[in-house]
C-alpha cells in the first residue's frame, strides 16, 4: 500500500503547467513541522514536492499560495532523471488526490488570490423542531 498524508504550508506559489499531451498539472511544495525540536530548541521541518492533476490542479493554481495550510492526501512517486552533469538522480514526488485548503478564506497571498475555500454558509440551513425527534 502506497499512502501519505501531510500536513503543511507551501513554500512558494503553485507553479501550473500543462503536458505535451494537453493536461493540465501543478506542482509545489510543503513545509511539514515535526513535532519536536532539535538540540538548539528550533523547529524541524521536512519539505515535501506535491504534484495535482486535472481539475485538482486547477483549484491548486487558483486559490493556492505561498504560506497556504493544506492537508494532502496521495502517493509517493519515485522518479529517476539524469542531472546536467550525467549523474542519475532519484526524485520522490507525493502525487496529490486530495487536498484540503486549511488557510482561512480571509487571508490573501501574495499574488492576490484568496483562499476562498470555505463550505457555504449554513444560514440557508432550516431549524428542527426538537419536539418531533424520537429521542
Amino acid at each position: 500500500m502506497n499512502k501519505i498524508i501531510l500536513i503543511g504550508n507551501l513554500t512558494k506559489d503553485p507553479e501550473n503547467a500543462t503536458t505535451q499531451s494537453g493536461v493540465n498539472f501543478t506542482r509545489f511544495q510543503i513545509a511539514v513541522n515535526r513535532p519536536f525540536t532539535n538540540s538548539a530548541g528550533e523547529r524541524v521541518a521536512d519539505y515535501f514536492d506535491v504534484i495535482t492533476w486535472r481539475q485538482l490542479a486547477d483549484r491548486c493554481a487558483k486559490y493556492l499560495f505561498k504560506g497556504s495550510k493544506v492537508g494532502i492526501n496521495g502517493s509517493v512517486q519515485r522518479g529517476q532523471y539524469e542531472d546536467r552533469d550525467g549523474i542519475k538522480r532519484t526524485s520522490f514526488d507525493v502525487v496529490a488526490d486530495e487536498v484540503e485548503f486549511l488557510t482561512p478564506k480571509s487571508t490573501t497571498g501574495a499574488n492576490g488570490n484568496r483562499a476562498d475555500h470555505e463550505p457555504p454558509p449554513i444560514s440557508d440551513m432550516q431549524p428542527v423542531d426538537n419536539d418531533d425527534l424520537p429521542f
